[in-house]
């Protein structure tokens, strides 16, 4: 791979493939066009990974700066500026392993459309890979706010009853919050003269203009990740969007509002992201709590682990904010394991629903009587979402905990409180769901997993499992980045 562009091929591979099915669509009509799009987004999807997965044998985790880098000038003082760190290239990866499992996933619960769907999820998964590679800020925009549009036809099209609501919903949140990141893109671009990431990360912002800017960023970042109390958005876009769709939402798009943090925020405002950082401790032990404690009243499966996915991002931010090394590690290996365990969940959902098309925690009850391989993955990525020693899950909140008390032994408490409290959720929906005796007479004929279906949770399982045993798979690549953010913010 030596002399080529790698990050733009993995990046543009995706995209390469949703305009092969676009012209397949042109060209020899629907039927036609939705079964060779099944082999089209798989073969590219597939290849996308395969290309990440080179870069990651090739990265250098002995060094800090940005590799693989690729800079040609665009207009204006931007340039289309690509490279990767030890905590991007393995976001990259995580984004490039969801994906073809949830296009195998669409290849059953999707009929309707199939090939426009399939470009949407290509032309999303080229919008999500940019978001990680970018090293100009206006670049990073473009890719940052691009992948909206796919991700609103994928809920608005292809979701539930009240889609079209979580569709707009979702829009609006995050365009409005990412307007104030425009205003101040264009204010940071006229006075440095650069929207180069690395020349930014050198500037010496005023500590008043920092304070202005830190918080531009932070109401985009904030409703990405989301936050509370901007979290609304999110139940209802993974109550409507299709199971892939949720997957991807929860696995990856979540994580673009902590990377955002941690590439931008704390490098280019330390500080200001020092005067903030009771705020975000506030925030962070609010969302952990307070979700926690809605999830537990949920009816619907999915809503429930939306919430989960809400108090489990409030650990991300506390590690963030702790501003030491292991918190920061903590924090982004929070990220990458949530991708795993909540994509799997949301899976897992996805396979009672298509079998029996409700996700009423009240309707189901016993399924391990006629779901024990079913019951048995389940349990693994319920206890992994606990955070179960053994599991990736324990390890992201350990580390974020243990960063979080060298910093505030109150915030570390409200955090602890949280774990307590997503034993309690999601131990009494195991409970409901899988033990029991079945008296829904609905139930009984219900099938265990397909092949398909085991192989995809098998492969989820596999991974948080071993980022569980073996942690050093993660650290080993995030130690440069982390120190690179220490340093930045004189740490």
């Amino acid at each position: 791979m030596n002399g080529l562009p790698i990050l733009s091929l993995v990046t543009f591979l995706p995209l390469a493939g949703a305009v092969l099915i676009l012209g397949f669509r042109m060209v020899s009509g629907v039927r036609f066009s939705d079964s060779a799009s099944k082999p089209i987004a798989l073969v590219f999807s597939l290849a996308s990974f395969v290309v990440s997965l080179m870069a990651l044998a090739q990265f250098d985790a002995t060094q800090t700066g940005f590799q693989f880098v690729e800079n040609v000038p665009w207009y204006g003082g931007t340039s289309y500026k690509l490279g990767v760190d030890g905590m991007a290239i393995l976001l990259i990866v995580l984004t490039t392993f969801l994906t073809p499992l949830c296009v195998v996933w669409s290849f059953k619960s999707i009929e309707a459309r199939l090939a426009e769907y399939m470009i949407a999820f290509l032309v999303l998964e080229t919008l999500m890979i940019g978001v990680f590679c970018a090293l100009d800020l206006m670049l990073f925009y473009v890719f940052f706010e691009g992948g909206l549009i796919p991700m609103f036809l994928i809920i608005g099209v292809w979701g539930g009853k009240n889609r079209l609501y979580a569709a707009f919903k979702f829009f609006l949140y995050t365009l409005l919050g990412s307007l104030l990141l425009l205003a101040a893109l264009i204010y940071i671009s006229t006075v440095v003269g650069s929207t180069d990431v690395e020349v930014l990360q050198a500037y010496p912002f005023a500590p008043d203009v920092q304070t202005w800017l830190w918080l531009a960023f932070f109401a985009s970042f904030a409703v990405k990740l989301p936050m509370w109390p901007v979290h609304t958005w999110l139940p209802d876009a993974h109550v409507e969007a299709p199971t892939a769709g949720s997957v991807i939402l929860a696995g990856v798009l979540l994580k673009m509002g902590g990377y955002g943090f941690l590439r931008f925020s704390l490098p280019m405002f330390p500080d200001a992201s020092l005067v903030f950082q009771p705020l975000m401790f506030a925030l962070s032990v609010v969302a952990i709590v307070y979700a926690s404690l809605v999830a537990f009243r949920q009816t619907d499966i999915k809503k429930l682990i939306a919430y989960s996915s809400v108090a489990h991002m409030g650990f991300v931010t506390l590690g963030i904010f702790a501003f030491n090394e292991t918190a920061i590690q903590g924090a982004i290996f929070q990220m990458l394991s949530h991708g795993i365990v909540s994509g799997a969940l949301f899976f897992c959902v996805g396979v009672i629903y298509d079998r029996m098309h409700t996700r009423e925690i009240a309707f189901y009850g016993g399924l391990v009587h006629r779901m024990p391989v079913y019951a048995a993955l389940f349990m693994l990525f319920s206890m992994a979402n606990v955070g179960l020693p053994g599991t990736s899950g324990f390890v992201g909140e350990i580390l974020t905990m243990v960063g979080g008390f060298q910093a505030s032994t109150w915030a570390a408490a409200g955090a602890a409180l949280g774990v307590i409290l997503s034993a309690v959720y999601m131990l009494t929906l195991y409970r409901r769901t899988i033990f029991g005796e079945m008296t829904n007479e609905k139930l009984f004929d219900i099938k265990d997993v397909t092949v398909t279906e085991f192989v995809i949770l098998g492969l989820l399982a596999f991974g948080a499992l071993a980022l569980g045993i073996l942690p050093s798979l993660v650290f080993d690549f995030t130690e440069g980045s982390t120190s690179a953010i220490l340093r930045s913010i004189g740490k």
